[in-house]
């Protein structure tokens, strides 16, 4: 497993130490269901497979190791919805939630046979999809994979939108189901700011943003593989998508995206991470994603140790709680890769730092599922949340995905290009090494040098190929 995966090497032995032991924990995870290998959630609640979870860590570790996202891909396809179940909530081309085998799966007291009530693993999985092509350059797993994400696509049409709006949105049909289908699922996951819950059907405004980025890049693999029409067709789609995400989200008087909008189509004005995510989807103009970087890095929503959840200044507000408060390390990755699109690494920096001082106080150096978000103090440790999973895979791949933003590092294997632009290391890091980093069918070596604000690339080695490494300016 370990010659397997990329070595990433710093000279801070701590953070090496996180490194490494998120590797392990990473290969803890990965275990063979129905035959296949996928990668669970984590210990001891989610050992299972789940969609959201499952892409999610399979798009953190594509710079480790692709083979998990191809396992991932295969697996989800091959559970895809096929028909209609108010119960399971499953629908034609859906994504999986959760799987669940036990005694009240069986009996159907529970309806994870599997369960479907999850908003955005289906688009998820298709960013997964065109991320592991950009990654791998893998032509046969594209043609082997297209007619199922032509089937997601058409979910996203057909049932994603309840109300025709032009937003997808959920409203759970199962009296066992979840009440909230995006990643906060919670049942106070998606408030607003006083902690009045709103009524569905509820569009997330990350999810949105999921969708628009879906289907731009299956408008890219379309192209790649001849069907200029569908292509066409995607692409006007996102542009119009685009231009209402930032008509009907943006809130001025608070510089970020509303949360949501509720079932009366009324902004949800709580000031959240999810936000965040809109850069990774690459929604925003320039300018309104520097507003909302500002925003998630001021002292509402920055603790110290990490982005959190929610605002400390709504009333709703609590750091012991699992989504109104709370940090989460995916989420400030996800939010970190979607500053570095932006070539905003200065935002990206903080962010690595604080969680890296998060890991040395944990176990093992083992970043949780979650921790508490209260203010960090001199002297202060980051505080627990008592029954996180520890591992959790989503959290083991954090750091992976963390440093692919500060580094810059972006792929274009089918273009035989491995694009290098602006790397930031963290004050506490003065060089980092990078062997073994698959991009197509090369292995490359770069180290990264820090001199004062300045951090250097250099090219040591390419295996394989052909691939050329570009440095690239914003």
């Amino acid at each position: 497993w370990r010659a397997a995966c990329t070595r990433w090497e710093t000279d801070v032995e701590e953070f090496d130490l996180t490194l490494h032991h998120a590797v392990d924990d990473l290969f803890a995870l990965y275990t063979g269901t129905d035959g296949d290998a996928v990668i669970t959630a984590g210990i001891p609640w989610y050992s299972t497979v789940f969609g959201r979870d499952s892409i999610i860590a399979s798009l953190e570790t594509l710079p480790l190791n692709p083979r998990i996202a191809v396992d991932t891909l295969r697996y989800l396809a091959r559970h895809q919805g096929v028909k209609t179940d108010p119960y399971t909530e499953e629908q034609p081309g859906r994504i999986l939630h959760e799987l669940r085998r036990g005694e009240m799966a069986r009996t159907g007291e529970i309806p994870h046979t599997p369960y479907f009530g999850s908003i955005d693993a289906t688009p998820l999985w298709l960013v997964l999809f065109h991320e592991t092509w950009r990654w791998t350059g893998d032509e046969a797993l594209v043609r082997e994979l297209l007619p199922h994400a032509a089937r997601a696509l058409e979910w996203i049409d057909r049932f994603g939108d309840v109300d025709g709006d032009g937003f997808v949105e959920y409203a759970s049909t199962s009296e066992r189901g979840l009440v909230n289908q995006g990643w906060k699922d919670s049942s106070d996951g998606v408030p607003f700011p006083d902690g009045t819950q709103p009524r569905p059907p509820i569009a997330l405004v990350e999810v949105q943003g999921y969708v628009y980025d879906a289907r731009l890049r299956m408008a890219q693999l379309f192209l790649a593989m001849g069907d200029e029409d569908t292509a066409r067709r995607l692409r006007e789609e996102a542009a119009v998508m685009r231009r209402r995400i930032v008509d009907r989200f943006w809130l001025p008087e608070l510089g970020t995206f509303a949360l949501a909008l509720d079932g009366d189509k009324r902004p949800i004005p709580t000031i959240a991470s999810n936000a965040g995510h809109l850069l990774w989807s690459r929604v925003p103009t320039r300018d309104l994603a520097i507003a909302v970087a500002d925003r998630l890095l001021a002292d509402d929503m920055f603790s110290g140790w990490g982005i959190r959840t929610l605002s400390s200044s709504h009333t709703v507000y609590n750091p012991m709680s699992y989504h109104a408060g709370s940090v989460w390390p995916h989420d400030n990755a996800i939010i970190a890769l979607g500053l570095a699109h932006y070539g905003l690494g200065r935002y990206v920096v903080p962010v690595v730092q604080a969680l890296h001082e998060v890991a040395i106080h944990m176990k093992l150096h083992r970043l949780p599922e979650l921790f508490c978000g209260m203010r960090r103090s001199p002297g202060m440790h980051p505080v627990l949340y008592p029954v996180s999973c520890s591992p959790q895979a989503w959290a083991s791949g954090a750091m992976f995905l963390l440093l692919q933003a500060a580094l810059g590092i972006f792929p274009d294997a089918p273009a035989g290009v491995l694009h290098i632009r602006e790397p930031h290391l963290p004050p506490f890091l003065n060089r980092l090494t990078v062997q073994g980093l698959r991009v197509g069918d090369a292995r490359v070596a770069l180290e990264f040098r820090r001199y004062e604000e300045r951090t250097l690339a250099n090219l040591l080695s390419i295996e394989g190929g052909p691939l050329r490494v570009q440095v690239d300016l914003y």
